[in-house]
């Protein structure tokens, strides 16, 4: 397959090279970024009208703004695409899911599948402790522009739909001056540092206390995961998937 990647010259751009180079049928001929650069291992363009390369998939680790650039595109061309772009707003959401009904696309807050066999075990504790106070706390590198993580969202609304999504989300609990509301859930979120990314789900009982916490430790699991959605969404009738299409 010959994949376009977007957001090339960032850190997860570079991830899913390195990925794709340990694998016999995936081959990135082109990508897109701010910046132009023809010379490097493939011509990178910041003018999507130059692309010229024959494109099976594309593979969007950008910023939102970007997003939406390479959707048009995609639209354009009827290329399936995989969104990992995180930091999309209500409103966003709704116009990729309007892109859907002309084009297949995978999106995902987070490529990695053990997070989404987290969100399904969250999901299944929920259900138990239906009176517990529920947290989420997200810690990520010092460089990351949304607050809180989309993994950490895509958590609650997983848990959120237990209770017919009638939990509120809870994330400035500082500038109120009152006590929990029990139908809400918390949000934490911590920069600092390199960390790749952590995410923590409490369940506060009256006296015991669950959580269950997930790891990543190298950006490459989500390199993979977006591999794994490239092979799938190019079987794909137009529509929107994510990672519980591949669980």
């Amino acid at each position: 397959m010959n994949v376009l990647l977007n957001g090339a010259l960032g850190k997860m751009g570079n991830e899913v090279k390195e990925a794709i180079k340990k694998q016999e049928e995936l081959k990135i001929v082109c990508g897109f970024d701010r910046e132009e650069n023809l010379t490097g291992e493939f011509p990178i363009y910041s003018n999507l009208e130059k692309i010229k390369e024959k494109i099976d998939v594309i593979i969007d680790f950008s910023v939102p703004v970007a997003t939406f650039k390479i959707l048009e595109y995609a639209k354009e061309k009827h290329i399936p695409i995989v969104i990992a772009t995180t930091g999309f707003t209500e409103e966003e959401l709704n116009k990729i899911k309007e892109y859907s009904k002309e084009l297949p696309i995978f999106r995902s807050s987070n490529m990695s599948l053990d997070i989404n066999l987290m969100a399904k075990l969250v999901q299944k504790i929920a259900k138990v402790l239906k009176d517990s106070d529920i947290e989420i706390i997200e810690t990520h590198h010092n460089r990351k522009i949304d607050s809180p993580s989309g993994t950490a969202i895509l958590l609650a609304d997983s848990i959120n739909q237990v209770f017919n999504n009638e939990k509120t989300y809870n994330f400035e609990r500082m500038q109120k001056r009152e006590k929990r509301d029990k139908n809400e859930i918390g949000f934490s979120s911590i920069r600092g540092g390199n960390i790749v990314g952590e995410h923590t789900v409490k369940f506060f009982s009256e006296n015991e206390t669950l959580e269950i916490k997930h790891t990543s430790y190298s950006r490459q699991v989500f390199a993979e995961g977006a591999i794994k959605a490239a092979r799938f969404i190019v079987e794909q009738k137009d529509g929107v998937y994510d990672m519980n299409d591949i669980v």
